[in-house]
């Protein structure tokens, strides 16, 4: 129960950090306001999961392959940032979630749209 507590408590941090990073030095080169809606850190900590959205841009997929790209980089920040044994191999994914609420949205609304 420990680990599970302590992996929550370190993907706040990541979460925290990763977003004052975005911030900083991504949020001008993409289009849009990009936001971290979740990080999954596996237990031993060795793998973070971080879940992102884009407002505000059509093209969302160009995001992925710019983290990609500074990864090597944002891991080192994230070092000097956060004190951790061991740096977490970071995967950076859209969340689909957000998709799946817009879908929700647009069916309930066409819904509305017949029973007129």
């Amino acid at each position: 129960m420990t680990e599970n507590r302590r992996s929550q408590r370190v993907a706040s941090l990541i979460q925290e950090e990763l977003s004052r990073f975005l911030i900083k030095d991504v949020q001008g080169q993409v289009p849009g306001l990009i936001t971290i809606t979740h990080v999954e850190v596996t237990d031993d900590l060795m793998t973070a999961h971080i879940y992102l959205s884009v407002f505000g841009n059509d093209d969302k997929e160009g995001l992925l392959p710019l983290l990609e790209k500074r990864k090597g980089y944002i891991r080192k920040i994230l070092a000097s940032r956060i004190n951790l044994k061991y740096n977490p191999q970071l995967f950076f994914s859209l969340d689909p979630a957000l998709e799946d609420e817009e879908k929700l949205d647009r069916l309930l609304e066409m819904a509305k749209k017949h029973e007129s």
